[in-house]
């Protein structure tokens, strides 16, 4: 791919119901920060190198494909966010109302739990293994 503008952050586009509720998820919850906002349609958040584009119903990304389909939320792709403190990160989150698709689970790279944005689209933490 050529005419690549800037290779050092990462845009993924979540659809959602409510892009209020989506960008005050995001900030309040996991740590990103605003960068524009275009209620209702629209909101873009980042943290670290991922900048979040938060689409809901009335943005472009919601149109119909020709086909008649339209673009949802939810689904199991998802952006995985590392942690450092995995148990302490749930519990705050759940303290908050926060609604998760699973318990903490441990494999050998380390330990992940699913949650959902109030849309339903999933988010992962992941507390790498030490070594």
């Amino acid at each position: 791919m050529t005419n690549r503008t800037d290779d050092s952050t990462v845009s993924v586009r979540y659809l959602v119901d409510d892009v209020a509720a989506a960008l005050d998820f995001y900030t309040t919850h996991l740590g990103f920060t605003p960068i524009t906002t275009f209620l209702p349609a629209f909101a873009d958040v980042q943290r670290g190198n991922l900048r979040l584009l938060l689409s809901g119903p009335d943005s472009s990304a919601a149109r119909a494909m020709p086909d008649g389909r339209r673009p949802h939320p939810g689904g199991w792709n998802r952006i995985h966010l590392i942690v450092t403190d995995i148990d302490s990160e749930v519990a705050d989150l759940r303290a908050a109302g926060v609604g998760f698709r699973s318990d903490v689970i441990t494999g050998p790279g380390g330990r992940q739990i699913v949650l959902d944005d109030p849309a339903g689209n999933p988010v992962e933490l992941f507390e790498p293994a030490r070594a």
